[in-house]
């Protein structure tokens, strides 16, 4: 720690630390002063003014700046503020906030998640910029924009953290995607609204979370809609409050399709450098189904509609197309980590699982059998677990074979933070939840409300520590009635 008056002639240093995206403190019996360099040459750069300004000024005095920023300061800097603080609460240090990536070409910086998930901690910037002539002091360039949306806007890919002061946090799941460009979770998705749903009574025979439409009035048009009135809200949700991109289609009775509202079993994309790099090129994974009437799902215009822009020839342009020929869409993947989870069971061949993870450049391959409350087998890996950036939902007492389980939990652990819930938990779809980026390109998960009001708040708490939202949204009877939750209403597109 440099004192006050050292830092004068520790110029140099502080020069080599904006350059390099490192950070120094400045001390004084005042107060600790600080300054972040983002490694984009051309950002401002960040400070703490000595004393906690009480808005945005027009102008800062040339020696103001300095004070904060060094005796040599730079010809632009972000004044960072705690807007929501109470009056006599002291600055939070810029280190507790946010902290710059690898070297100086890595644009990525870490960020505490509080600043994401609690709308009270959020921190605001002010830009300012000399004067021309350089004897005129700082002019207010811009006012109380959000730290994490002004970081974006400098081309920084954001990491949400706990604690941006932690041990070993280069090899941190969040950090390592955002430094390599590698998301675990995407802003686009591909659903289908409800318009022709039914119960499904092929489907029913292996899935014991569905239940057919015995309350009077929930027989044929009626359930058809109350179910997408619940869809409705869902939509909104996700487009409206998120920010998420939604590739929306329907379905009529000429399709035979009840189920088409969960596209998530019949195809998935994966972008190049997906698994720890192993996904050399674009690739879209198309699944056969089940049951017929589900197999009627993977529709032309869909297909040729959706993934034409991200694919737009699957066999020219160095894109693939992989189509097993008995495995089901029912694997959980770690994208970032390169680990595929699967939940083997008659939708699950553990062979062709192993297959598609030599396919595709996965990296381990962790295979279990999981049992819900009723001793029925999990018809589904994502009824049980959801893989988020840095967090796991897990129901690790389904799977009821001891080294299985902690197989399963020491894979999850050595990348996440890991929230187990229980086989009620699991029964209210607590698993059955995906992480989305929202319009900010930050993580949330998605879910129903059911799910939501299941997780206990200390659950929620953890979740919270890695997400900047968890939206939900009341689907009651298409869970009931259909067996899946929000998840499987949503296929991303990469």
């Amino acid at each position: 720690m440099l004192s006050y008056s050292s830092a004068f002639a520790a110029a140099p240093a502080l020069a080599a630390a904006w350059t390099s995206g490192a950070m120094r403190a400045l001390s004084s019996s005042a107060a600790t002063l600080e300054a972040i360099a983002l490694s984009n040459p051309d950002s401002p750069l960040l400070v703490r003014l000595p004393s906690r300004p009480w808005g945005a000024a027009a102008s800062l005095t040339k020696a103001e700046v300095q004070a904060a920023a060094g005796p040599s300061p730079p010809t632009r800097i972000a004044v960072v503020r705690d807007s929501f603080a109470a009056f006599d609460e002291p600055q939070r240090p810029l280190s507790k906030l946010l902290r710059p990536l690898g070297s100086s070409s890595s644009s990525s910086v870490a960020v505490a998640a509080e600043l994401a998930s609690a709308p009270e901690a959020r921190a605001l910037v002010d830009v300012y910029s000399a004067a021309p002539g350089g004897e005129g002091g700082y002019r207010l360039e811009s006012v109380a924009t959000d730290l994490i949306s002004w970081l974006r806007s400098q081309r920084q890919r954001v990491a949400l953290v706990p604690d941006v002061g932690a041990a070993g946090l280069a090899a941190a799941t969040p950090v390592v995607g955002a430094s390599k460009g590698v998301r675990q979770s995407s802003n686009e998705v591909l659903m289908v609204a409800p318009t022709a749903f039914g119960f499904n009574e092929q489907a029913a025979q292996d899935n014991s979370f569905m239940h057919a439409a015995a309350k009077p009035g929930e027989g044929g048009n009626a359930l058809t809609r109350q179910v997408l009135r619940e869809f409705a809200g869902l939509h909104h949700a996700l487009t409206q409050v998120a920010g998420v991109k939604v590739n929306l289609f329907e379905h009529n009775l000429a399709h035979g399709t009840p189920d088409a509202c969960f596209p998530n079993n019949w195809f998935s994309t994966h972008p190049r450098g997906e698994a720890a790099g192993g996904v050399a090129e674009p690739t879209l994974v198309y699944y056969p189904m089940k049951c017929p009437n589900r197999a009627a799902e993977r529709r032309e215009d869909i297909i040729k509609n959706a993934f034409q822009t991200h694919y737009p020839t699957l066999d020219t342009l160095g894109h693939s197309a992989v189509r097993p020929q008995r495995i089901l869409r029912v694997l959980v993947i770690d994208r970032i980590n390169g680990v595929v989870y699967v939940d083997i069971s008659e939708r699950a061949d553990r062979s062709l699982a192993e297959e598609w993870t030599q396919r595709m450049g996965y990296k381990e391959l962790v295979a279990f059998r999981s049992t819900d409350l009723r001793g029925k087998s999990v018809y589904h890996t994502n009824v049980m677990m959801a893989i988020g950036t840095g967090v796991a939902i897990v129901c690790a007492e389904s799977v009821q074979d001891a080294k299985e389980r902690q197989h399963l939990l020491s894979s999850l652990r050595r990348t996440h933070e890991v929230v187990e819930i229980s086989l009620a938990q699991m029964d209210s779809l607590c698993g059955n939840a995906l992480e989305l980026e929202d319009g900010r390109g930050l993580p949330v998960m998605a879910m129903s409300t059911q799910a939501y009001n299941a997780f206990t708040a200390d659950q929620k708490k953890v979740l919270r520590r890695h997400c900047a939202d968890l939206l939900h949204a009341p689907i009651d009877t298409l869970e009931r009635v259909g067996g899946g939750g929000v998840r499987c209403t949503l296929a991303e597109i990469f």
